[in-house]
């Protein structure tokens, strides 16, 4: 009797089992169908624009300025523009984030400081470019005199990029054991010298990749340098801080805007360029990150 009392919430049981299961498996074939549809979106969108862009690029789009004339335009001063604003941003951005998330994660207790700093840097690294654009043209622009030059379309790009950087970087610091630390404070190290020989060491990976995928995205955005007021047409190579420049972004959103088809083929060439960026920085992240890992492995044992 009490075991044709338990049949049926045993039948229940099952039923319940075999339900979530296929809860499951559909959730995996739609994520699956998902997935699918994005890549092929995206290989679409790249086979139209290498069928268009790649016929142009050779070593006087490369080495050229920008022309009225779609056969003797080039990308130089676009080039120049974004590594030069590219370098001031990560030589203002890293040390700064790295410092701030090393502060936060090792230094500040919780209470009334850290909780709202905190709270305020994960939001930022959501907020819209545009509003950093718009930040960048009040203070640097125009509060701090600097005009629309390199510096300020870096320190523009440094604001946009830093809570990235510091949010990546205190992840990569939570990552470290904290055995790690115990036993740097049980031989007597210092707080800063486990930090400095220890923590960051291990965490270095980590905070290598923030960092270089916060510069893939800075490197891309072009709403910020519209709204500073970066040049579309620049037939000089920027050579001071302060000079007028343009940007890989700018060029390309400058090409689309106009009407002759040409033009659109050159900013097809420019998006092959700009993506050819990317995937190197991306793919230079990745590598370090894995050396970087394989030397905190064998330091480990």
């Amino acid at each position: 009797m009490a075991t044709e009392r338990t049949l049926p919430g045993a039948a229940m049981f099952r039923t319940r089992i075999a339900l979530r299961r296929l809860q499951g498996t559909l959730f995996v074939v739609l994520a699956i169908a998902v997935v699918a549809a994005s890549l092929a979106s995206l290989a679409f969108l790249a086979a139209d624009v290498l069928g268009r862009g790649v016929g142009w690029l050779d070593w006087q789009f490369l080495n050229s300025f920008d022309s009225r004339f779609a056969e003797r335009a080039g990308i130089k001063a676009a080039i120049y523009g974004s590594v030069y604003m590219m370098t001031f941003t990560l030589l203002l951005a890293l040390p700064l984030g790295v410092m701030t998330a090393v502060y936060l994660e090792e230094y500040a207790q919780d209470g009334w400081f850290r909780q709202p700093v905190q709270i305020n840097m994960s939001n930022l690294a959501g907020v819209p470019s545009i509003i950093y654009g718009l930040l960048g043209l009040t203070v640097f622009v125009r509060w701090m005199g600097m005009g629309r030059s390199v510096l300020a379309g870096a320190c523009t790009m440094a604001l946009l990029v830093l809570p990235i950087i510091v949010v990546a970087t205190q992840e990569a610091l939570r990552a470290v054991p904290s055995g790690i630390r115990d036993a740097s404070y049980a031989l007597g190290a210092t707080r800063s010298q486990t930090i400095w020989h220890h923590v960051l060491p291990q965490a270095f990976a980590g905070i290598l990749t923030g960092n270089i995928l916060a510069a893939s995205r800075a490197i891309g955005e072009t709403a910020p340098l519209i709204t500073i007021g970066a040049l579309t047409f620049v037939p000089f190579v920027p050579e001071h801080p302060l000079d007028r420049f343009t940007a890989l972004p700018i060029q390309i959103f400058n090409w689309t805007s106009k009407p002759q088809t040409a033009f659109h083929d050159l900013a097809a060439a420019g998006i092959v360029v700009l993506l050819a960026v990317l995937l190197t920085m991306n793919s230079v992240a990745i590598i370090l990150r894995n050396r970087a890992g394989r030397a905190a492995g064998g330091g480990r044992r």
